[in-house]
């Protein structure tokens, strides 16, 4: 019978992050070893392992589960433990052989120290393993580092195709069927690559962005075409290939795919600059918002985005706000696992004063010291992320005058409103929702908002101008870095 190892693997790594990352962030996140991983949905990078656990009996095949890990942005991974969990999957690689197929799930943008390629030295070790007659597919992130050197030593990869990311298993389910057909000698996927030669940002919430993506998708099926996945890239990584790419794979016509990755990766070179959102200073930001008709109005945070890397703990926002007098508004997540701790010893109802937030360096502002209430306490929580949950460990809600604010331990974005009616605050009810996150949020926001805007602070990403990142290793030429980079075919 036919034999399947899967097994995940991912983080997203800021590299000008002062947050390294380390097992405690995976053990927090996802750290499951094999056949541990529970059975209620998939985790962040597992929707491989779920979907293949549940069609292993109806497609005839051997499920041999391996260890999956995953941690919430941040900086590069400890270098021992990367090599520890690398060592542990390439360890089950080896006790499951002989194998036909191994079903990766990865982010893409993975860094560690001494590893700016983490994905492509496991598939390069475990291709090392397997041989050359084992197929290898692999589901990533479209905020990926697309190397060539992953791309030759897989057979087949899809990336998500929205941002936010709600279609995780729909893609795992159409990688599965790619590895089954090409067992069965139904199918021999070829992959091509066009690199745009851009560095961007490309939420499919945007009508150009939306666009394209449906125009991308209606080549598969046709003509040999098998799947186009688009690689937005994922900026805050100074790695030689970070940058956007489009990946094209076909049934055997490489001459195909190639053509449909050059079409398409000169269209999605077209949006250069067009789909990201304006970013409106501190004050301004605040102002605007207030006079924004109808509510809640989201205002986003992105700069202090924990899911770019950042530390989620800057106060800018904040105290602006409390400065202002602005009430009726409720914020979170704010990263601060020691105010947590001191908001349960107090107990719900304490009113006592707390220094919170502005703890991990220069790019999360000063503290805040304000006499606060608490208003909740939940431990263990999670929030709905697409069709996974994210965790959000314990919570603490604070209201300072008009504002509530949602401290919690794990340090992650707004993604699910859980985030607040955990806590007890229905975000209906509030003019104003200030979310730490830069579009994720939308996919359970979004029906409740009556608008969105986005403020740039003086937090750890760059969202304004990307020319302002201190790149010293990507690849150039680049755009907006270069103004006249041309994408070219280049796999």
């Amino acid at each position: 019978m036919t034999r399947i190892y899967t097994a995940s693997i991912g983080t997203e790594s800021n590299t000008f992050s002062p947050v390294p990352t380390c097992r405690d962030d995976y053990a927090q996140s996802v750290l499951y070893g094999p056949g541990e991983h529970p059975d209620d949905g998939p985790k962040q990078c597992t929707a491989q392992l779920w979907v293949a656990r549940h069609r292993a009996a109806k497609d005839g095949f051997t499920l041999v589960e391996g260890s999956c890990f995953h941690a919430s942005p941040g900086g590069r991974t400890n270098r021992a433990d990367y090599e520890a969990m690398r060592d542990t999957i390439l360890s089950e690689i080896a006790d499951a052989l002989p194998l036909d197929a191994l079903l990766l799930g990865m982010h893409g943008a993975m860094a560690a120290f001494g590893y700016d390629d983490v994905e492509g030295d496991l598939l390069e070790r475990a291709r090392a393993l397997v041989g050359p007659g084992c197929v290898i597919g692999v589901e990533l992130d479209p905020h990926c580092h697309l190397t060539l050197k992953r791309v030759g030593l897989s057979d087949i990869i899809v990336m998500y195709k929205e941002y936010p990311h709600t279609d995780t298993v729909a893609r795992a389910h159409e990688l599965l069927d790619f590895v089954l057909g090409t067992l069965a000698g139904r199918l021999r996927p070829v992959m091509s690559v066009f690199d745009c030669r851009q560095i961007g940002s490309f939420p499919t919430t945007h009508p150009l962005m939306r666009a394209f993506v449906d125009r991308a998708t209606g080549f598969e099926g046709k003509d040999g075409i098998l799947s186009v996945s688009i690689g937005h890239c994922y900026p805050y990584a100074d790695v030689p290939e970070m940058g956007c790419r489009l990946l094209v794979v076909a049934d055997g016509d490489k001459a195909a795919a190639d053509r449909v990755a050059t079409l398409l990766g000169q269209e999605f070179a077209a949006l250069r600059g067009v789909t990201t959102p304006r970013f409106h200073g501190v004050d301004e930001g605040i102002d605007a918002a207030l006079a924004m008709p109808g509510q809640p109005i989201a205002v986003t945070d992105a700069s202090d985005n924990a899911g770019g890397g950042g530390p989620s703990d800057n106060t800018t926002i904040l105290r602006r706000m409390i400065e202002k007098g602005v009430t009726n508004v409720a914020l979170g997540p704010l990263y601060d696992p020691v105010a947590v701790r001191t908001c349960f010893a107090a107990g719900l109802g304490a009113e006592f004063p707390l220094r919170f937030g502005g703890k991990t360096g220069p790019a999360s502002g000063q503290p805040i010291d304000a006499m606060v209430k608490v208003t909740g306490l939940a431990r263990d929580a999670t929030q709905t992320y697409g069709s996974t949950q994210s965790e959000l460990g314990d919570l603490a809600a604070i209201r300072i005058g008009g504002i509530d604010v949602v401290l919690n331990s794990a340090r992650t974005q707004a993604l699910g409103r859980e985030l607040f009616t955990h806590v007890g605050i229905d975000p209906t009810q509030r003019k104003l929702l200030v979310l730490k996150s830069s579009n994720h949020f939308r996919a359970h926001y979004d029906p409740i908002l009556a608008g969105v805007l986005h403020i740039h602070s003086d937090g750890l990403l760059r969202r304004d101008d990307y020319r302002l990142i201190d790149y010293q290793n990507v690849q150039r030429p680049i755009w907006p870095l270069d103004e006249d980079a041309v994408g070219e075919l280049i796999a």
